[in-house]
């Protein structure tokens, strides 16, 4: 299933690698891509939508609901 998060905080590529990190802890085979320049992060996963934007927000990084 194809989710999509706007995400704000990120700025960098250490930002890019947490954000799929934290994507990636709740579903390992999840697809991530990260633009930052719009904020969208487009996810390939099977995985709960709110348990994804949890771990996000877990990292430090605002998920618009």
């Amino acid at each position: 299933m194809n989710q999509s998060f706007q995400v704000q905080g990120m700025t960098c590529g250490h930002c890019v690698r947490a954000v799929t990190q934290a994507v990636q802890s709740v579903d390992p085979a999840a697809e991530v891509k990260v633009d930052l320049a719009s904020g969208q992060v487009q996810v390939q996963s099977g995985g709960d939508p709110a348990a994804i934007a949890r771990a996000i927000e877990e990292e430090g990084y605002q998920v618009a609901r």
